[in-house]
C-alpha cells in the first residue's frame, strides 16, 4: 500500500501545475546559475519533485521515485514528465552514477521502443546525458542496434533522429564501442547527405569520431557514398559543415600514415568513399579551396593537398 500511495504521490506531482516542463526550466536554470546555485536536499516529499525547488538535485531517494513510477506507470504524459525529470538530473555527474546503481538504465532504455515518439525522444535525451559516464555505456551498448535502426528508418531531420544520433555521438567518444556501428557508415553518409543542418552537424560530430580511430578506418572508406557528398566540400558551404568534412578527411590522411597506407591503394571499390575522397574531382576542390576566406579551410585544405 506504502507503495501504491508514492506512486500516486508521484504522479500527481508530475502533473500538477506547471508540471515536469517547469522543472526543466528550473534545472536548467540551476545548471546556468552554477553549483553555488543548486542544494541538495536529504528528505523531499515525492509532491516536491515538481515544484518550485525543481533546480535542486535530487536525492537517491526521490530518484528511485521517479524510477519506480516510470517503470509501473502507462501515462504516456507522466511518463514523458518523469524521463524529462530523470534526463535533467541525470546532466549532473553525481546522478549519473546513482541512477545506474539504482537500477535505471534499462528502464530509461526500455522507453526507447515506446510507439509515442516524445516519449521515445525523452528517453532518449535521458540516455545521451547518461552515456556521458563510462561505466554507463557499459549498460547503454545494448540499446546501440535499436539506436541506430530508430535513426536510420525514421522520420529524417525528426526530434528521435537528431536525439539517437546525440547518443550514438556520446557512445564513440571513446573506441570501445565504435565497432558496433560498422555494418551502420553507409546509412550514416545517406543522412549527412540527406538531412538540414542540423543532422548534417550531428552525423559529422558522429564520423569525426569514428575517424580518428585507425580501426574504423577501412570500413570508412569502403562505404558507399553518392557523389554528391564532394559537393560538400564546395566553398561556400556552411563554415560548421566545411570545416568538419575536412576535418574528416584530415583524421582519415592521418590514420593511412599511421598504417602506412597511403602510398599504395588499397581494393575499395568504386562508388566508394576512398575513391570519392582521393579521386581528380576532389583534389581540384581541394586545390580551391586553398584561396578560400576563411583561414582555417584554408590551413585545412593545404594539408590534404599533398596526398593526391
Amino acid at each position: 500500500m506504502g507503495g501504491a500511495r508514492d506512486v500516486g504521490w508521484v504522479a500527481a506531482g508530475l502533473v500538477l501545475g506547471a508540471g515536469a516542463c517547469y522543472c526543466v526550466y528550473r534545472l536548467t536554470r540551476g545548471q546556468q546559475r552554477g553549483s553555488g546555485g543548486r542544494r541538495l536536499r536529504p528528505s523531499r516529499s515525492a509532491e516536491d519533485l515538481t515544484s518550485d525547488s525543481c533546480d535542486d538535485v535530487l536525492n537517491a531517494e526521490q530518484l528511485q521515485k521517479l524510477l519506480y513510477l516510470l517503470e509501473s506507470t502507462e501515462d504516456p504524459v507522466i511518463m514523458e514528465g518523469a524521463l524529462v525529470t530523470l534526463g535533467n538530473n541525470a546532466a549532473f555527474s553525481a546522478n549519473q552514477a546513482v541512477i545506474r546503481e539504482l537500477g535505471g538504465i534499462p528502464i530509461v532504455g526500455d522507453k526507447i521502443n515506446h510507439p509515442n515518439h516524445s516519449i521515445k525522444e525523452k528517453a532518449l535525451n535521458a540516455l545521451n546525458n547518461l552515456s556521458v559516464n563510462v561505466e554507463n555505456q557499459i549498460k547503454i551498448k545494448i540499446y546501440i542496434k535499436q539506436i541506430c535502426e530508430d535513426v536510420f528508418s525514421g522520420p529524417l531531420n525528426s526530434a528521435v533522429q537528431l536525439a539517437g544520433l546525440r547518443v550514438l555521438t556520446n557512445m564513440t567518444v571513446t573506441n570501445d564501442h565504435q565497432h558496433m556501428l560498422k555494418s551502420y557508415i553507409t546509412d550514416l553518409f545517406q543522412v549527412l547527405l540527406t538531412g538540414n543542418g542540423n543532422t548534417k552537424v550531428q552525423v559529422l560530430k558522429l564520423l569525426l569520431n569514428l575517424s580518428e580511430n585507425p580501426a574504423m578506418t577501412e570500413g570508412l572508406l569502403s562505404a558507399q557514398v553518392d557523389s554528391s557528398f564532394l559537393s560538400l566540400y564546395d566553398g561556400h558551404v556552411a563554415q560548421e559543415i566545411l570545416l568538419r568534412v575536412l576535418t574528416l578527411f584530415q583524421n582519415i590522411n592521418n590514420c593511412l600514415r599511421m598504417e602506412g597506407q597511403l602510398a599504395t591503394q588499397p581494393p575499395f571499390s568504386k562508388g566508394s568513399l576512398f575513391f570519392l575522397l582521393y579521386g581528380e574531382e576532389c583534389a581540384q576542390k581541394m586545390r580551391a579551396l586553398v584561396y578560400h576566406h576563411d583561414v582555417d579551410v584554408k590551413e585545412k585544405a593545404l594539408t590534404i593537398i599533398p596526398k593526391f
